[in-house]
C-alpha cells in the first residue's frame, strides 16, 4: 500500500454529494488534484449511482500517464435500474441501490465498476458500510475478494466504514490490507484511537482517514456526519476553532493534519467540489503547526 501517498482524493463530491456538480467542474477538480501530485483516487458505486466512477474513469482515460494512478472502489451496493432514493446525491435517481455482500454480488459489482470506469483492474477494493451485514460481508464478500486478490484480479482488500468497532473486528478476523475509517479519527471524534489504529499498526494494515472535516463542521460548515450538527457538537467545534486561532492556525488546517500524527495512518482523503478547493486544502495541509497547538488540542480531546 506504499503508493497511496500522503493525500488522496475522495470522489463523492464529484458525483454531487449534497448538491450537483457539473461534468466540467468535476474534470477541473480531478485535473487540479493530478497536477498537485495526488495519485490516489477513491470512488464507489454508491457515489451518484455510478456517476463518480464514470467521471473518474473518463478523466484517467485521457491521461498519458494514467498508469501512475492508484484507484480504489467499493462493493456492497449493487445498482439496478429503477426510481430509488437520492441518498445524498440529488438529481441522480435512475438507480436503486441494493445491499449485496454475497459472492455473486461482489463479482457483479466489480464487473459493473470496471465497465463504468473503463479500467482493467482496481488497486484496492473496500467492503463498503457492512454495518448490518457482518455475516455476509465477512463470510462471503471477504472470501470472494481474497480469491480475486490471490489471482491478481485486484490488488488489495479493505473495509470502509463510518465506525471503528466493526473495522477492528475485520482487522482481527480477516487478512485486510487497508481500512478506510470515515469521521472516526478526527479532531472531533477520536474513537478509532482506542482499538482500531493500534490493531492496524500491529498487523501492518494501512489506515486511510476519510471525513476529516466530519462532513464540514471542521471546515466552517454546520453539517456533522451528513446531517445538521447538534448544538453541543457545534459548540465543541467552535471551541476547537478558538484554540487553533489562539495559535494562529486555521481549524481546517489542523483537521487535515491531525490524522497523520498517528503512525498507523498512511493517507488522508480530501474531497473537493472545485479546483480552488483542491488548492486551498493542499495549502492548509502545508501550514506550519506548532507542537503547542497539538498539546492544547490533545488536552481538550
Amino acid at each position: 500500500m506504499g503508493r497511496l501517498g500522503r493525500y488522496g482524493l475522495g470522489t463523492a463530491p464529484l458525483a454531487g454529494l449534497f448538491a450537483p456538480v457539473s461534468e466540467q467542474q468535476a474534470e477541473q477538480v480531478l485535473a487540479a488534484a493530478w497536477q498537485a501530485g495526488i495519485r490516489y483516487f477513491d470512488t464507489a458505486p454508491h457515489y451518484g449511482s455510478g456517476l463518480a466512477e464514470q467521471r473518474l474513469g473518463r478523466f484517467l482515460r485521457g491521461l498519458p500517464d494514467a498508469g501512475d494512478a492508484v484507484v480504489s472502489t467499493k462493493i456492497g451496493r449493487v445498482l439496478v435500474p429503477g426510481q430509488g432514493e437520492e441518498e445524498g446525491f440529488p438529481g441522480r435517481t435512475g438507480f436503486v441501490r441494493v445491499r449485496d455482500y454475497s459472492r455473486d454480488g461482489v463479482l457483479r459489482s466489480l464487473d459493473d465498476s470496471l465497465n463504468r470506469t473503463g479500467l482493467d483492474r482496481f488497486d484496492l477494493v473496500f467492503i463498503h458500510d457492512p454495518d448490518d451485514h457482518w455475516e455476509q460481508a465477512a463470510g462471503q464478500a471477504y472470501p470472494a475478494l481474497a480469491e480475486l486478490r490471490d489471482q491478481g484480479v485486484i490488488g488489495a482488500i479493505g473495509a470502509g466504514m463510518n465506525q471503528a468497532e466493526m473495522l477492528t473486528r475485520f482487522v482481527r478476523e480477516t487478512d485486510l490490507d487497508a481500512v478506510l475509517v470515515a469521521g472516526r479519527y478526527t479532531l472531533l471524534d477520536r474513537t478509532a484511537a482506542a482499538d482500531l489504529l493500534p490493531e492496524c499498526e500491529r498487523r501492518g494494515v494501512a489506515v486511510i482517514a476519510g471525513g476529516v472535516f466530519n462532513s464540514g463542521i471542521l471546515a466552517g460548515g454546520t453539517t456533522y456526519d451528513y446531517d445538521t450538527a447538534p448544538p453541543a457538537v457545534l459548540e465543541r467545534a467552535r471551541e476547537l476553532g478558538r484554540i487553533c486561532a489562539s495559535h494562529g492556525v486555521p481549524l481546517p488546517a489542523a483537521a487535515l493534519r491531525f490524522p497523520h500524527r498517528h503512525p498507523a495512518v498512511t493517507t488522508v482523503l480530501i474531497g473537493a467540489r472545485s479546483a480552488e478547493e483542491i488548492a486551498e486544502d493542499l495549502e492548509l495541509a502545508a501550514a506550519d503547526i506548532p507542537e503547542a497547538l497539538w498539546e492544547d488540542l490533545d488536552h481538550v480531546g
